[in-house]
């Protein structure tokens, strides 16, 4: 859980320093961002359960 906050917390700095500077926030729009990082995560769950259950 410590390291979810400090991941939350590191992207509202950054997200802040990014808006105080007026740059582009360096993430993808939010739903192509979060769906990107839902497929990722399915991806490795997928792969762990078949190397589990065939190659183990």
């Amino acid at each position: 859980m410590m390291i979810a906050l400090a991941s939350l917390g590191t992207g509202i700095v950054v997200g802040l320093v990014f808006s105080i500077l007026k740059l582009p926030l360096p993430a993808p729009p939010v739903l192509a961002g979060i769906l990107g990082i839902v497929g990722i995560f399915l991806g490795g769950e997928i792969w762990r359960l078949i190397s589990e259950r065939f190659f183990s």
